[in-house]
């Protein structure tokens, strides 16, 4: 299946960059980084501003018992309701640039991942980690050497952490021990041309993943075999799949300039919905 523009429905413009989409109760949550804004967007494009968050950039997932959790600079926040956003955890000694991704498991084990230089400055490149922070509160690095880590999903069976190594234009899985350490690292699937960013997971097994500069989002089994490809006017930087039967995809797209002109300009940034071919499964 290949579809195009035209095929998805458009929720809501105006957006900054709205990365780290998910469906909870109802309604998708994601980040918008430019906007420093946590929102809420119902199936009919009505929408909630939930929180402010002064990151960039920042992430959103969810606990267990369904409190909210973003990464802010080297720290967790957890967000309850009515509450100003505090300070859930301190991972300054894991990283010097900040936490981008992150996905919590059926556990309350929570995984966060980081570039290892900075991207917004111009460093000079250095492959990045990915941390774990357990339920009892202990945090260690878990994973190293991954080109670019960016979104994260865990399947089904709770079994197998999959990340989308940007630069190295791969899938890459570990296994999940049961203490939450990831061992066994191989190519989940090769790409090809692909760039990952944001990704999720679906009943049949497939990952979604959402492509910034070949403007598309694409659905692979293991191996790379290409399903279905979504291709859009602009860059796909995440996608998730949710509403009532878990079937729909919700794509958060916008125009890329590069990171010396995210602030710059109008915002173009979009959520699309399109019908997809089996439901959500796994986390997030």
């Amino acid at each position: 299946m290949t579809t195009s523009t035209a095929d998805a429905r458009v929720l809501m413009e105006g957006i900054g960059l709205g990365e780290s989409p998910r469906w909870h109760e109802g309604r998708l949550w994601f980040s918008d980084w430019v906007a420093h804004r946590i929102i809420a967007l119902d199936a009919d494009g009505e929408h909630e501003v939930i929180a402010e968050v002064d990151a960039f950039p920042f992430s959103i997932d969810r606990l267990p018992d369904g409190r909210l959790l973003a990464t802010a600079g080297n720290r967790l926040l957890r967000l309850e309701p009515g509450t100003e956003p505090q300070t859930h955890a301190e991972l300054s000694e894991l990283t010097d640039f900040g936490w981008n991704e992150i996905v919590v498991d059926e556990r309350g084990n929570t995984y966060v991942n980081a570039s290892g230089f900075d991207l917004m400055g111009g460093g000079e490149f250095a492959p990045g980690k990915i941390a774990l922070l357990t339920a009892n509160g202990s945090a260690r690095e878990v994973a190293d050497g991954i080109a670019f880590p960016n979104g994260m999903a865990i399947t089904a069976d709770g079994g197998t952490l999959i990340v989308a190594d940007s630069y190295g234009k791969e899938l890459t899985a570990f296994a999940i021990g049961q203490d939450g350490s990831l061992s066994g690292r191989r190519t989940w699937a090769d790409l090809g041309d692909g760039v990952p960013d944001g990704i999720c997971i679906d009943a049949e097994g497939a990952v979604w993943y959402a492509d910034v500069p070949n403007r598309s989002c694409t659905r692979v089994s293991e191996g790379g075999k290409v399903l279905d490809r979504i291709e859009l006017d602009r860059g796909c930087f995440a996608c998730m799949l949710g509403g009532d039967r878990g079937s729909t995809l919700f794509v958060t797209a916008a125009e890329w300039h590069g990171p010396d002109r995210i602030f710059e300009g109008p915002r173009t940034g979009q959520v699309l919905a399109i019908e997809a071919p089996a439901p959500h499964a796994g986390r997030p």
